[in-house]
């Protein structure tokens, strides 16, 4: 199967990021729970122009994740795994199945509660942490599953950002969201025009990124929207959009993601964990990552197959699918990035990351286990 040098570069650096993620983790575990832990906290919490270092990086740093992201997407669809339907439907469907049931599962417990709102935190996948953990297995994974296992994710991370736009805007500012979608036009306006220079469009996505936080809905959305609105051209070396993307690799990967784990995973072990396990909303975060990705997942796909508008490709089997569906249950960056959408009680955020530490954590073995187990040594 051929793989592009650009992919090839957005796997290794995920990869990679995926183990620095891993240790700024713990690095941020240890620290939170040590006599640093306060002053830790406190400087998290310090405010520069009006937000806090935190804010700043879940509405500012994040919003560049989100733009390497909506690029990879929009290689995706013009000339990647998602460029044709028939090839497209496999990690199409197996993104819906990995959104449905574990959303499905989260609801059974919490409807009707106030944490009723957390539905969208199972529903996520992390990229970097998924690519990592597969990265492991070194020749044993083929180039097909690596792709799929990507294009899956990149297409979850999608539906992530539309149903924190649609589901987690609580308040609304039609005028600074009108301004923010107006420069979104005259970008598009540019890519039109062929202006090929990334400054109109770097400067263009500030100002949006500035109105877009004022509307109401969160700020990374922006990163998207600008991601599209720059000229894709035929995708190669000398495109603006290829060479944005190549550009935001390693900075995505071995600073901002890790800044975001440290910022967001200093949490502090005290009280009962085991009545934290049991609370209807960490039962539903835990069950539907664990549980529900890997299943929703491998039905989708195995239905999409069975009906025809797809084939699994030959050098794969289900239980390879089944493997990768576990580890799209490692729901780390996402989830905890929607936890904090989510709800507004500090212990209740705090809980909810725990919950999805231990499963993001005890998906990532299941997953690895399952694929070390079917998969065999193949030359990519």
């Amino acid at each position: 199967m051929k793989i592009t040098k650009l992919f090839k570069e957005f796997f290794d650096s995920e990869k990679a990021g995926g183990l620095i993620l891993f240790g700024c983790t713990i690095l941020s575990l240890i620290i939170a729970n040590s006599n640093l832990g306060a002053s830790y906290h406190d400087f998290f919490q310090t405010k520069f122009a009006g937000m806090t270092a935190e804010h700043w990086i879940n509405d500012g740093l994040m919003a560049i994740f989100f733009l390497l992201i909506g690029l990879e997407l929009e290689r995706e669809i013009y000339i990647g795994e998602l460029s044709k339907l028939k090839d497209a439907f496999l990690p199409i469907f197996g993104a819906i199945g990995g959104l449905m049931i574990p959303a499905g599962i989260y609801f059974v417990f919490n409807y009707g509660t106030p944490h009723q709102s957390g539905m969208g935190i199972p529903m996520a996948t992390d990229i970097a942490f998924a690519l990592g953990i597969l990265s492991l297995l070194g020749n044993k994974v083929p180039t097909s599953l690596k792709v799929f296992l990507t294009a899956l994710a990149v297409i979850d991370d999608l539906c992530a950002i539309i149903v924190i736009a649609v589901f987690y805007t609580k308040t609304l500012s039609l005028t600074n969201l009108f301004i923010a979608l107006g420069i979104f036009t005259l970008l598009l306006v540019f890519n039109r025009m062929k202006v090929r220079n990334l400054i109109p469009y770097l400067i263009g996505g500030v100002v949006m990124w500035y109105f877009m936080l004022q509307s109401g809905v969160h700020a990374t959305i922006t990163g998207v929207l600008l991601a599209f609105a720059i000229p894709f051209g035929n995708g190669d070396k000398k495109s603006t959009s290829y060479i944005l993307q190549h550009f935001l690799h390693k900075p995505v990967a071995f600073v901002i993601l890790p800044i975001f784990a440290l910022a967001n995973t200093a949490l502090i072990f005290s009280g009962d964990i085991s009545q934290t396990l049991t609370e209807n909303y960490s039962l539903g975060i835990a069950l539907g990552l664990i549980i529900g990705k890997p299943i929703g997942i491998f039905l989708l796909t195995y239905l999409a197959v069975s009906l025809g508008l797809c084939k699994l490709p030959t050098e794969l089997n289900w239980k390879n699918i089944f493997g990768v569906g576990l580890l799209g249950g490692i729901g780390f960056t996402m989830s905890i990035f929607i936890t904090l959408l989510a709800f507004d009680n500090e212990t209740i955020i705090n809980n909810a990351k725990l919950v999805i530490l231990i499963s993001s954590l005890t998906a990532g073995l299941l997953g690895f286990t399952t694929l070390k187990l079917t998969l065999k040594p193949t030359k990519n």
